[in-house]
């Protein structure tokens, strides 16, 4: 038995060696879903209205792209910046709900509708009601940031 102690050894630290534990990588970001994005569009409003503009670009991705209603296309987040001005404005409420969405891999969509409270040129109050849809990515830093983002006018809903 003394004979086939060392072989025992031997036969133990190749079997450690050659056959590697299956553990996942240590920079692996927990599986996300659909209520990660969701729960993500409520920071991100609580975000926005709590810090404007500023909050509200925190959860875009440098390269994102914005699709405003009827107008052109708006390429990176220092482009998107001037527009998101009207946030910081004590005045303007933009909210918003999102209804659903799904996410695969790195890659995600909400959508939802929003409403946009303001007051016109006469002081009155006014709200523009619209829906929207936001595609969300991965980033390499494990958080997920918008990387396209649109919307466009709905009518008011139905009470």
């Amino acid at each position: 038995m003394k004979s086939l102690l060392p072989i025992f050894v031997v036969a133990f630290l190749v079997g450690t060696i050659a056959i590697p534990i299956s553990r996942p990588p240590v920079s692996a970001a927990p599986k996300a879903s659909v209520e990660t994005l969701k729960q993500l569009e409520d920071e991100f409003m609580k975000a926005a209205a709590e810090k404007g503009s500023k909050g509200y670009l925190s959860y875009y991705a440098d390269d994102a792209v914005e699709i405003p209603n009827g107008g052109p296309v708006i390429a990176g987040k220092v482009n998107i910046a001037p527009g998101m001005g009207f946030l910081d404005d004590p005045n303007n409420r933009l909210t918003w709900t999102p209804l659903g969405g799904d996410i695969s891999g790195d890659l995600g969509y909400t959508y939802g509708t929003f409403e946009f409270r303001s007051k016109d040129k006469d002081g009155k109050p006014h709200v523009d009601y619209g829906k929207y849809a936001s595609i969300w990515k991965l980033q390499k830093d494990g958080s997920w940031k918008v990387v396209l983002d649109m919307g466009n006018a709905a009518p008011a809903p139905k009470s």
